[in-house]
């Protein structure tokens, strides 16, 4: 009876596999995960793109009778993890990331990749993205993703850099001490923090920093990337990690539901809410405000087939970052349920990510489609995918969104 019982549980994983491979498109080109502040490829076992038991949502179940991996993806789905340093700015992790991806692209051949980026890794890329067009002439990525993405900055790195030197200099030491382990000698807690206050935190240092700069300098740019989509976070209460619990409740509320086209205080873009505290206006870390990038998506959990994505036309394209509209700064719409952490796996939470993921790279790929070239005299006419591709953005008036996926 065990065995028959082990049979039906292996033979119906299976079954779900190929239900699921089956309804997931493949990129066209391979998809590089970007990690954020503090972040590492694989520390114990455990991947910072992971589920709740560690697993890399981009691992393909590729293997025989192989059950720890990522079922929603297509098994000939190719992804990477992305290292740079933990702690740094984004200049030094952007190139980093620049350099990573000009060795894979020459080593494999392959002409271009797409960067799903989780917090500071989606600045990162904006970096990268640049640095690679003007290195080879032409864009070396096809989609840029934001999840969680602090494109205007988060109060919380000012709020870390205003403690005062004692504080700061510990804070600083144990970054420093933890990127250098989990990676290798070079990160910069300051850096980090610097990088990720709106305006120039220290005019008379010498040095131009801050989110307002990084954005002329990196913006989003169809010469750099061929498209820009961001999931915006946002949770609160008990459902918040209690690393984040702690730091809204007790230290710092961040407010994060204010518009501003400029510096607005000393908090930054984020820092001019509502004023209304312990609200679901940030994800613990990043405000609402400051992350849409290009377009938002919007996410649907299903229970019983595979999660799907959509654009969320109604909103518009955040193409000038330092200027986003009033509705794109405060609307909760389209908004995850999750704080920053849940989203690559740290929990508890009840958060599916490998559905969620599954559905991203599904995304990805409609919008990451082949060059056609004209078919020979001798070929047939072939589909270039399964699926038509997002629609271009409705007339004034038309629907809100429409699903990537029929």
């Amino acid at each position: 009876m065990a065995r028959l019982l082990l049979a039906m549980l292996v033979s119906g994983a299976w079954a779900f596999a190929s239900e699921s491979q089956a309804g997931a498109l493949k990129t066209t080109h391979p998809v590089v995960f970007a990690h954020g502040m503090g972040g590492f490829n694989d520390v114990l076992g455990f991947d910072y793109w992971g589920d709740d038991y560690g697993t890399f949502v981009g691992d393909t179940c590729n293997g025989f009778f192989e059950l720890n991996c990522n079922l929603f993806l297509d098994k000939r789905q190719r992804t990477f993890i992305a290292q740079v340093q933990a702690f740094e700015s984004s200049e030094v992790r952007g190139l980093d990331l620049a350099d990573d991806l000009e060795g894979y692209l020459a080593t494999t051949g392959v002409g271009a990749v797409n960067i799903i980026g989780h917090s500071q890794g989606a600045i990162d890329a904006r970096k990268a993205a640049r640095v690679l067009y003007e290195r080879r002439g032409k864009a070396a990525i096809r989609v840029l993703v934001s999840v969680s993405g602090p494109h205007r900055g988060s109060p919380v790195a000012r709020y870390i850099l205003e403690q005062g030197p004692g504080a700061t200099d510990l804070l600083n030491t144990l970054a420093t001490y933890y990127g250098n382990t989990v990676y290798a000698p070079g990160s910069d807690g300051y850096a980090g923090a610097m990088q990720l206050v709106y305006d120039d935190y220290d005019p008379e240092d010498g040095k131009v920093t801050g989110m307002k700069a990084f954005n002329t300098a990196y913006p989003v740019d169809a010469r750099y990337a061929s498209s820009y989509l961001s999931v915006i976070t946002a949770q609160d209460g008990l459902s918040v990690n209690p690393a984040l619990f702690l730091l809204n409740q007790f230290l710092f509320d961040i407010d994060g539901d204010g518009y501003c086209t400029n510096d607005c205080g000393t908090d930054g873009i984020v820092g001019m809410g509502d004023g209304v505290k312990n609200e679901a206006d940030d994800d613990g870390v990043v405000g609402i405000s400051s992350q849409q990038m290009g377009y938002r998506l919007h996410y649907q959990d299903r229970l019983f087939s595979s999660d799907r994505i959509s654009l969320d036309y109604e909103h518009g394209s955040v193409d000038s970052l330092n200027a986003p509209t009033f509705q794109q700064a405060t609307s909760a719409a389209n908004v995850v349920p999750q704080d920053h952490l849940d989203v690559i796996g740290v929990g508890p939470d009840t958060f599916d990510e490998m559905g969620f993921y599954g559905a991203l790279i599904d995304a990805v790929a409609q919008l990451d489609r082949p060059v056609r070239r004209p078919p020979r005299w001798w070929e047939p006419i072939q589909p270039v995918q399964e699926r038509p591709i997002i629609p271009p953005p409705p007339p004034t008036g038309g629907p809100v969104s429409r699903w990537l996926t029929p």
